[in-house]
């Protein structure tokens, strides 16, 4: 096992691997941006390295910097966590030929499925179903006599990344070329790479992927699904396993496509196979293949049992995974609630500014993920995640009703956030009754308000004059075990 490990990340994910580390006794070295200084991750990690300005390509997605780092402290292996370096190829291969362990997937396996193209190539070749669409020329007429062919609606996707970037959807002829243009520009700009698919287009569709396991000994299993229908503007904000659409016969079809997509590019470590289920038809089709950890992950942890970020570290020092898939089962039900620096009423415009005070729900069932506590600031630079709020329950009605507390126990004075916008979601009849799709969210939600019953000015002005009473001289000890360096110790006139 590996004595000291990097994690080349920074907020809820880093402080999530940097935890998993302490559990095993690996010395964890955190790095951070000028604007992280004093973020949580860093006061966490046993070490501490600075990368750089806070523009994230001078730091967090700097691989020479991140490889100084590991070299400086004498790191063993490298966790990406999620986002920034986490699904680029060359970074892995770097870290491989810098003597290191690059605790995920081989980079032949990232390329393989970072290719949007390219993978439905290749899951056409091993048998997993794709949706009916077109890659090759993308000029005008090659477009058109390819989306006649596919038939409307259909999406236009790009073909180096995903993240909704480069997305469109086409109702009419007429629309495509401009859409198209639109598209090719968005991707251009985000991945560099401006080439296109087209696929049909499937209405009130269902985003279920499968979490997938592999050691480097030919085990690979599947941990079940998550069923991330709840999104905004392609992007999920409300997961849960089980998914309450899937009946046992669909579950133990699109596992075994999710194992054979695996398969089919040697995987290894954790990954996620994502389909796009027909909520009509019950058909499913590949959509891509995350290469990493996903945010979502905690919800798999709370079903099935599995500890996903130590087990991603076993497997990368060469572990066999102690299970086969039939001694794998799920036991209760978990609900997952990103809760964003972001103003629901007004398109989901990103917030920044202070957390004046942050205070997190407890109690059985429940756990929050954050790399935040009171105090600390909500820039510009970086995601405007704040925390991960995740509620596990003996049923779906359970679940729910625990993470409506969870939520409704949360206090964030200071900066615009969207848990009552959460809290209006998970209530809806219709969330309830499992009836949701990708879209659902801006059909139903759009032009929502908040209610008017906002905090009493007094209590904000309170909460801000906390923040800006000086500190005790103990905040400057050096000594690391001093409750005034623990995010959970006292801080007496904080």
């Amino acid at each position: 096992m590996f004595k000291k490990v990097l994690v080349a990340n920074r907020g809820e994910i880093a402080v999530r691997i940097i935890r998993a580390c302490r559990e095993m006794g690996i010395t964890a070295v955190a790095v951070y941006s000028d604007a992280d200084r004093r973020a949580l991750h860093v006061r966490l990690a046993d070490e501490a390295v600075n990368i750089g300005p806070a523009q994230a390509s001078e730091s967090y997605l700097s691989v020479e910097r991140v490889l100084q780092a590991a070299a400086a402290t004498g790191a063993e292996a490298i966790h990406p966590g999620y986002g920034f370096l986490s699904e680029n190829a060359d970074f892995a291969r770097a870290v491989q030929q810098a003597g290191l362990v690059f605790i995920g997937p081989t980079p032949e396996a990232i390329e393989a499925m970072g290719d949007k193209g390219r993978a439905r190539t290749r899951m056409e070749a091993a048998g997993v179903p794709v949706a009916p669409g077109y890659q090759g020329l993308d000029d005008p007429a090659a477009l058109e006599a390819a989306a006649a062919k596919i038939s409307l609606p259909l999406l236009i996707k790009a073909a180096a990344g995903g993240g909704g970037k480069g997305m469109r959807v086409v109702h009419q002829l007429s629309e495509l070329v401009e859409a198209a243009a639109a598209a090719r520009r968005e991707a251009q700009h985000a991945f560099g790479d401006g080439r296109l698919i087209l696929e049909r287009y499937i209405p009130h569709a269902r985003h279920i992927e499968f979490q997938v396991l592999a050691d480097q000994h030919g085990n690979l299993v599947h941990l079940f699904e998550r069923e991330c229908s709840v999104q905004r503007r392609h992007q999920k904000i409300i997961e849960e396993t089980p998914s309450p659409y899937l009946t046992e016969a669909l579950r133990a079809k699109m596992g075994e496509a999710a194992v054979a997509a695996a398969r089919s590019v040697g995987y290894t470590n954790a990954g996620t196979v994502e389909f796009i289920v027909d909520s009509q038809s019950g058909d499913f089709y590949f959509l891509e293949m995350n290469t990493r950890l996903q945010v979502e992950h905690p919800v798999t942890e709370w079903t099935v049992g599995i500890d996903l970020v130590q087990w991603q570290i076993r497997i990368a020092a060469g572990e066999p995974l102690p299970f086969k898939q039939d001694n794998l089962s799920q036991r209760g039900h978990a609900i997952e609630c990103r809760l964003y620096a972001e103003d629901p009423a007004n398109n989901f415009l990103p917030a920044t500014g202070p957390l004046l005070t942050f205070a997190v729900p407890s109690g059985p069932g429940v756990r929050m993920d954050s790399g935040f506590t009171s105090g600390d600031q909500i820039t510009i630079h970086y995601d405007p995640l704040i925390a991960k709020v995740t509620a596990w329950g003996e049923n779906r009605p359970a679940a729910i009703q625990r993470m409506t507390a969870a939520l409704r126990e949360t206090v964030l004075l200071g900066i615009t956030h969207n848990g009552q916008f959460l809290q209006d979601v998970l209530s809806d009849p219709q969330f309830i009754a499992g009836g949701v799709y990708t879209t659902w969210v801006e059909e139903h939600f759009n032009g929502w308000q908040p209610p008017q019953c906002g905090l009493p000015p007094e209590v904000l002005v309170a909460a801000a004059l906390a923040q800006l009473q000086p500190p005790s001289a103990a905040a400057d000890e050096h000594d690391p075990y001093s409750p005034w360096r623990m995010p959970n110790g006292y801080r007496v006139g904080q």
